[in-house]
């Protein structure tokens, strides 16, 4: 049964978070058909929707947004005007330097940014379980009071919740691992703001999800139409100059979202266009936005056209004229965008590179590219041709784990479903991963070295040792791995279980194996 057990680690491992502890049956299961196994997710049409109880569309997210900054300005205006009038401020002396002064303002702000951080970083990480809490032997006295949440913190952990428990019940996880890949692809941040913190969740559920055994044209257009994209990229302050609104606010073009679309979502840096292009481009999608708290261009928080700011004329791309048809012309471009052979060369090396190897393989990329331009990219033919490669089963396990996919896998193989999402997000935090707040719109890196830094590996020790102490006496690590990877397992994994001085260093030895650490 060796070489199906192997083949079954593949399966979990490589396309999915890993076997599932308790009862069910995960390893067992792949082994009789791997690549059925993993496969069988694909024959799930809207088998990666994601619906719960309160999640909501991003329009009434929006409406939620605009109600609760509303609610605070009018809170800030009513203490203003309840407090006492301040004394006039004390003159400096005549000696002192207007530097220290403007020092003096800069340590206030400083301490203000800090306080606001502060209580941001109380409220992610209040009511964490047990099972992933990270520095659960502090004493309680010494943990500050939970800020009570506002909706948008509310929002953000519901939705976060949603998909932590997704990914923890789901048989093999592929098609979760597809989400992850492709929310990261075409990422936002919830760090640009209010708005982008609210619409993080459903900026997955509504743009990604519905697409990742669909067509990649159909989610490309999807992701530069939603309100959370064109939000983090600053596509609603973007103004053709020869547009009214260009003309009346003396303000032009920002080239943000067309030059990501060129360079991280279609084509690829050297996938053939120049400048020119970028700035073309910025020119057909101007007028994309969406509609704000007045509701002016259409349902508060939805996407909108706005003909008044967009730039009249035809435009030159890639070669290719498109002409003056307002919304229809920008929706043109990215069609054919995302049939360009670059394009297809670009989603096909990342793709590999994420679930085969840091160093793809050219043959696998090349067939892959070859199926994306003949299926018009079609995602379910290009995961189903994966699957069906014989490199993606005969490549070492050598991809390291991202944060999220350790902390999934683990919770996965201990059978716990998170009813909090509060220790997950700050050991997401802790080990650099934040989730749906990646440091730049190029994402999460995707390669070991990002991720097998010594401070990092050190941090998941720290997270192990822990969850081993409080676990470790009441489970036997010796079953978890059979559980995890049966007689796949290397003989050196089995045997620093079995050397093990207790329990709970031997479940978070296990928790660190390559078996757990790699995929």
């Amino acid at each position: 049964m060796a070489r199906d057990s192997q083949a079954a680690l593949v399966a979990l491992n490589r396309f999915g978070f890993g076997a599932r502890g308790g009862a069910s049956g995960d390893l067992i299961n792949a082994a009789s058909d791997p690549r059925g196994f993993v496969k069988a997710e694909l024959a799930r049409p809207f088998g990666a929707l994601l619906e719960a109880p309160g999640l909501q569309s991003t329009p009434q997210l929006g409406l939620a947004v605009f109600a609760y900054q509303d609610q605070v300005k009018q809170e800030r205006e009513a203490a203003k005007a309840a407090a006492p009038a301040e004394a006039p401020p004390p003159q400096a002396p005549a000696d002192q330097k207007p530097g220290l002064r403007r020092n003096l303002s800069l340590n206030t702000v400083a301490t203000e940014i800090a306080g606001q951080m502060a209580e941001a970083k109380s409220a992610d990480n209040a009511a964490k379980p047990d099972n992933m809490q990270p520095n659960a032997a502090a004493p309680a006295a010494a943990k500050p009071s939970p800020q009570p949440l506002n909706v948008i913190q509310k929002t953000f952990r519901a939705e976060a919740l949603a998909r932590l428990q997704r990914a923890m019940m789901v048989d093999c996880g592929f098609a979760e691992r597809l989400v992850v890949f492709w929310s990261n692809h075409f990422c936002i941040s919830a760090s640009k703001g209010e708005l982008a913190r609210m619409w993080a969740g459903a900026f997955e559920r509504e743009a990604i999800r519905p697409h990742v055994l669909g067509r990649f044209a159909d989610m490309l257009k999807a992701v530069e139409q939603h309100p959370a994209m064109l939000f983090f990229l600053d596509n609603q302050q973007s103004l053709g100059p020869d547009s009214r609104a260009g003309q009346n606010r003396k303000r032009g073009l920002n080239e943000n979202l067309a030059r990501e679309i060129m360079e991280l979502h279609t084509l690829g840096v050297g996938g053939g266009y120049t400048q020119e292009d970028v700035t073309s481009l910025a020119r057909i999608i101007t007028g994309w936005t969406f509609a704000g708290r007045q509701g002016q261009l259409g349902a508060p928080g939805s996407f909108a056209f706005n003909a008044n700011a967009h730039q009249p004329g035809s435009q030159l791309l890639l070669g290719k004229t498109y002409e003056a048809t307002g919304l229809a012309q920008g929706e043109a471009a990215l069609a054919d965008i995302a049939r360009h052979p670059s394009t297809a060369n670009f989603i096909a090396t990342k793709f590999v590179r994420h679930f085969v190897a840091d160093d793809p393989p050219q043959a696998l990329v090349a067939r892959l590219r070859d199926v994306f331009i003949k299926t018009d990219g079609d995602l379910k033919a290009l995961a189903t041709a994966l699957v069906d490669s014989n490199e993606a089963w005969q490549a070492p396990l050598t991809k390291m784990r991202s944060p999220y996919d350790f902390l999934v896998a683990t919770g996965r193989l201990l059978a716990r479903v998170p009813e909090d999402p509060g220790g997950y997000l700050g050991n997401l935090n802790l080990l650099g991963q934040p989730l749906w707040t990646p440091a730049g719109p190029n994402g999460f890196p995707d390669t070991a070295a990002a991720w097998a830094a010594p401070e990092g590996m050190k941090l998941r020790l720290d997270i192990a040792s822990q969850m081993g102490a409080r676990l470790g006496p009441n489970i036997d690590p010796l079953d978890l791995l059979e559980f995890a990877a049966a007689d796949a397992a290397s003989t050196e994994t089995r045997k620093t279980i079995e050397r093990a001085e207790s329990r709970q260093q031997a479940l978070a030895l296990l928790l660190m194996s390559p078996e757990l650490q790699r995929r």
